[in-house]
């Protein structure tokens, strides 16, 4: 099935199995390992990008199903080569630990504050409860996020 979209700014046309799903297709395809794969069943979060500037799942969607969708991953996050500030957030809050989930709490928190740019302590754990961490025990990356407000 033929497909294209736009990653991470770049105009993409490409050939893809019906059954290939989003994550397969990032990691293997493109080489965009920070997209983990955790669970496998859309419960841990660690997989999460940006479609049309929603977090999602990439275990969870096909390939198929982002024809026409602009995808943003956390390779694309940065710009010339310079962290977007929600990266340096959490480097400078300690919110990356072992850094497994720390991609797909970018993504989810990132996709927060495209809608919320100043949201409340509350709208950031909510925006993060699907992203599961066992390092930091959250606290330093509420801050880092509450940090990166306009």
């Amino acid at each position: 099935m033929k497909i294209n979209f736009i990653l991470n700014k770049t105009k993409i046309n490409i050939d893809v199995e019906p059954n290939r799903r989003l994550l397969d297709l990032l990691r293997e395809d493109f080489g965009y390992t920070g997209t983990k794969e955790g669970c496998g069943i859309g419960e841990c979060g660690a997989c999460t990008v940006i479609v049309n500037n929603r977090a999602v799942n990439s275990c969870l969607m096909l390939a198929c199903q982002i024809d026409g969708c602009e995808i943003l991953t956390i390779e694309g996050l940065s710009e010339n080569g310079e962290l977007h500030r929600l990266q340096k957030n959490f480097l400078e809050k300690g919110a990356v630990q072992c850094g497994f989930c720390t991609p797909g709490m970018i993504m989810s928190t990132y996709a927060l504050l495209l809608e919320n740019p100043n949201p409340t302590e509350e709208e950031i754990k909510e925006a993060i409860e699907g992203n599961l961490c066992r390092c930091t025990g959250y606290k330093q990356i509420i801050d880092a996020v509450k940090s990166s407000c306009e």
